[in-house]
């Protein structure tokens, strides 16, 4: 595979689809082909997938390893559908959260087992790691603020307790410490362009670009 899979990763409102377009177009000035996907709904299936997953049923709760499960079948099917060709086209894939996102909000924010997580995962992905994830750090409570002003109603998921949030807050940097190779943590309380530069300089570093 000779392209590059970006990922993009944390907590509500911490500004990665600003980032994500800001990065793609700085990454296609400079002559590259750039692809910007998400999860879950990086494919057809997955939009079927994440409006389940986002809006759930009405009065029906959904179970939590029947969570887990939907997203990794949006994962399988984002491998097989966009990344694994992107990838083998030499493109530069900007992916809005991947495998860290299910480690840290089913296993930090929901509590399930990590190591049936990172089995569901391999599964999922084959053993595909992002060649760099960027981790844009901020705090919850500024992020859901941020989140409720641009869209005026949360989601399943932003709806949850303020102690979920935290939880996956704390996932996210004990990832971050257990993988530094592979993810790296911007500060995404600073300004847009503040935060843009930083992400330019970790990607020239990380992938030689």
């Amino acid at each position: 595979m000779s392209g590059k899979l970006i990922v993009f990763e944390g907590v509500e409102g911490c500004g990665k689809t600003s980032q994500i377009e800001l990065c793609g177009q700085w990454l296609a000035n400079l002559g590259l082909a750039v692809v910007v996907t998400r999860e879950p709904g990086g494919t057809d299936l997955g939009l079927h997938l994440r409006r389940l997953l986002l809006d759930g049923v009405e009065n029906k709760p959904i179970a939590e390893v029947t969570e887990l499960l939907l997203y990794a079948a949006d994962r399988a099917q984002h491998l097989a559908e966009e990344l694994k060709p992107n990838l083998a086209g030499g493109k530069y894939i900007l992916c809005d959260r991947y495998t860290d996102s299910t480690v840290a909000y089913q296993g930090y924010g929901r509590g399930l087992s990590i190591s049936l997580i990172n089995q569901l995962n391999y599964i999922a992905t084959g053993g595909l790691e992002s060649d760099v994830t960027i981790w844009l750090d901020v705090d919850v409570e500024v992020g859901l603020v941020r989140k409720k002003g641009h869209v005026g109603k949360l989601d399943r998921i932003e709806q949850e307790a303020i102690a979920f949030h935290r939880r996956v807050q704390q996932g996210y940097a004990e990832l971050a410490a257990s993988y530094p190779d592979r993810i790296v943590r911007v500060d995404g309380s600073l300004s847009q362009e503040a935060v843009q530069q930083v992400i330019q300089q970790v990607l020239r570093v990380k992938l030689m670009i």
